[in-house]
């Protein structure tokens, strides 16, 4: 796969569904006439009283199917709350996969998770997800099933493993949620649960990927009598950082500064918020993995991972893409690098739309005068039926005398219950500083997508001009028009082992408009899906790529294993030999080379975890066999979990390329989401050595960085 992709499918590989109807009629949600006690045991007398979900089916490997082991999940509400409980049935108790981690990295644990629509417009739902002793994982969900977990909502959960299985307990503060104002409201619902020894995932209701979206899905429940209070939060945070950078041989302070932030949100109503932010505070408390960065074609892709931007990022996706599009993102809000200040709006303008909108200056490092660019992004969309929408954006980058404007529209409709068809098309108007003239350009994407139990299609159209620029978002390529299909079959043998078989191909056709030739990748792939979280694929690829009007050899071939071996081990590993390029404007030229990737994760204890990942690339010149490069990068990262809360964590990375070794360690506290306290250390060394002159190449390491940081922030919410 060459491009990045902003598509995380964590919790329901449902990720090839797409549907339509509601799943029943609603059933009328109890009020709870105490608060239950969230501890995780389910011993509250209220419990009784409440709706009771009992009739779970599978939705992994197979659909429909009686899952292994039973489960029961509980809805309370009252006038300020939601109340969520599930009781999970095992025979074997010592199997469940659990362990004390930070939040929203328990994704390869056992877990319960409870899917909420607020609004039943079949467009976004809040997921919760709880693992056996309570830690929380959370994000928003889109229509076609992705999650989105950089999103962090505050509410409580406790959890208890016992000899019948475990139980959760959570509550949700209706102030942690959007929703209409209404009397009576209908919100659909989901309950789900995670097996990692078994890879099976059940839920109610029962999922079917030919019976439309996940959302639409739901079991509407009938809610009367919220209380809406407004919403007033006011986040302060004070960062300091020092930093140390060699000169001349010798470390001498480089950066010091202290900032203060204050970031505040205002519910206008119950289902539309503002927020805007003071010289905000972007920093980031665990660096970006090391990626291999020399002889790639486009730029590589980070994902946010800032706190002002993560909250309503999931209004920025846009419908008509497909597998490896060119247009990753239209919003890609790490290119607003370091701002000044932010406004931003987000919610529903009635039931039907929806719009989210954000204001940025950004603060270039100089002094030039046009060092302070204006970033402005507004999207809308109107939803129709089922999970059918049209929509449009507007982004804008305005810096001195230049800018880039983007706008179009995109949409999503329901056909059948197996079928959806999408588009987008967006032009662009772009106009250098110091320029007269405007440059134009546009991009159109048409989709089809297919699902059943038996066979997924997906189809996509993509024409992008040579001059299309968007510097809000993120694009690899430019001046192509592509076809891209995708067939999946798969095979349910009865068997206890091989869970479920699929066999697919992927391809694409593209025609390179700046020197008219056509390029061509097909992919050929056997995928087996196995018990204890397993998969095991073996790809065949057979294609060229165009680069500065030549044409170049990709075949090759490709092995990929994932495992969940033992209750404290995970494997995941891939391996590629094949045709690359090596690419010199000037002078590119064939190569072959080998690509491998491995990553193991062990947890001995449920409080401590291990991480070791290894990354290797290398490159051959196909002419006379020699070798040009090879790449690699080591990375350790080690963990004590000391409650919830509490963490302290060590990161070594060695790149072997640049003959880096960069460490981090890190503090960190969060009793809450905003309510945080973190303290790092960090040095980089490279294998130099200062002769009173100049800088020479050693075999010992010299420290050539340094830094530190503190963090405290505290949320106020009332």
């Amino acid at each position: 796969m060459r491009n990045p992709r902003i598509f995380m499918p964590v919790l329901l590989q449902i990720a090839l569904c797409s549907f339509s109807l509601l799943a029943s009629e609603p059933v009328t949600a109890a009020r709870a006439s105490v608060a239950p006690v969230i501890d995780g045991r389910l011993d509250d007398v209220v419990w009784k009283t409440a709706l009771k979900f009992t009739d779970f089916k599978t939705f992994k490997p197979d659909y429909g199917k009686e899952p292994g082991q039973k489960s029961e999940a509980y809805f309370l509400f009252d006038a300020e709350n939601f109340y969520i409980a599930f009781r999970c049935y095992d025979t074997d108790p010592g199997g469940i996969k659990a362990n004390i981690s930070k939040r929203d990295a328990m994704f390869a644990d056992d877990y319960v998770a409870f899917s909420l629509d607020t609004f039943s417009d079949g467009q976004n739902a809040y997921v919760l997800l709880i693992n056996p002793l309570g830690i929380q994982g959370d994000g928003l969900m889109n229509a076609v099933g992705n999650l989105e977990p950089s999103m962090d909502f505050v509410w409580y959960s406790k959890g208890q493993i016992d000899d019948q299985g475990y139980s959760v307990e959570c509550r949700i503060p209706l102030q942690s949620l959007r929703f209409s104002s209404k009397k009576t409201v209908i919100m659909g619902m989901a309950f789900i649960r995670q097996i990692i020894r078994t890879s099976e995932s059940s839920s109610f209701p029962a999922l079917f990927p030919d019976k439309g979206s996940l959302i639409t899905q739901l079991q509407p429940v009938s809610i009367t009598g919220l209380k809406y209070n407004r919403v007033v939060e006011v986040l302060p945070a004070l960062t300091h950082s020092t930093r140390l950078a060699i000169q001349d041989g010798t470390l001498r302070r480089d950066v010091q500064q202290t900032d203060f932030s204050l970031t505040a949100k205002v519910g206008l109503t119950s289902d539309l918020t503002a927020d805007a932010t003071y010289n905000p505070d972007f920093s980031q408390v665990e660096s970006d993995a090391g990626q291999v960065d020399f002889n790639i074609r486009f730029a590589l892709y980070y994902p946010e991972k800032r706190p002002f931007f993560l909250e309503g990022l999931e209004y920025f996706q846009f419908a008509g893409n497909t597998e490896e599009a060119p247009l990753a993102a239209i919003v890609y809000t790490r290119n607003i690098i370091d701002p000044s200040f932010g406004l931003k709006g987000t919610g529903k303008l009635g039931s039907k739309n929806t719009i989210a909108a954000i204001y940025a200056r950004d603060d270039l490092p100089g002094d030039a005068v046009d060092r302070y660019p204006d970033f402005g992004i507004v999207r809308f969309r109107h939803s129709l039926r089922d999970d059918s929408y049209i929509g449009g954006f507007y982004t804008s980058r305005f810096q001195g005398s230049g800018f880039n404007q983007v706008a179009g529209s995109d949409g999503r409709f329901r056909l059948t219950g197996a079928s959806v068809a999408e588009y987008h098309l967006f032009g662009s108007f772009t106009r250098d500083s110091g320029e007269g003239s405007t440059v134009n350009g546009h991009v159109l994407g048409l989709r089809y997508n297919y699902g059943t139990r038996s066979v997924y299609m997906d189809v996509g159209i993509q024409d992008i001009s040579k001059y299309f620029q968007v510097d809000t978002g993120f694009i690899t390529r430019t001046g192509i028009s592509r076809f891209a299909p995708l067939i999946i079959y798969r095979f349910y043998p009865k068997s206890s082992f091989f869970q479920r078989i699929e066999s697919f191909y992927w391809g694409e056709l593209i025609y390179d408009k700046f020197y008219g030739t056509f390029e061509t990748i097909n992919v050929f792939v056997l995928r087996f899906m196995l018990p204890r979280n397993s998969m095991f694929r073996v790809d065949g690829l057979l294609g060229n790529e165009v680069y500065v009007g030549r044409k170049f050899s990709l075949d090759g071939y490709r092995f990929r294993l994932e495992t969940q071996l033992t209750k404290h081990f995970s494997l995941q590993g891939q391996f590629r030999r094949g045709g690359s390029i090596y690419y010199d404007p000037a002078n590119p030229y064939q190569g072959y080379g080998n690509q491998a990737q491995l990553l193991a994760e062990f947890q001995p204890l449920e409080k401590f975890s291990f991480g070791l990942s290894y990354t290797y690339i290398d490159f051959y010149r196909k002419s006379d066999r020699s070798r040009v490069y090879d790449y690699g990068i080591i990375r350790s990262r080690n963990t004590f979990q000391v409650n919830k809360y509490l963490f302290v964590r060590a990161i070594f990375e060695y790149n072997r390329f640049y003959r880096r070794l960069t460490t981090d360690g890190l503090i960190s506290f969060t009793y809450i989401p905003g309510t945080v306290v973190h303290v790092g250390y960090g040095s980089a060394y490279e294998k130099l050595e200062w002769n009173g002159r100049e800088y020479l190449e050693s075999r010992r390491f010299l420290e050539t960085q340094r830094g530190f940081f503190f963090k405290v922030s505290y949320l106020w919410r009332w």
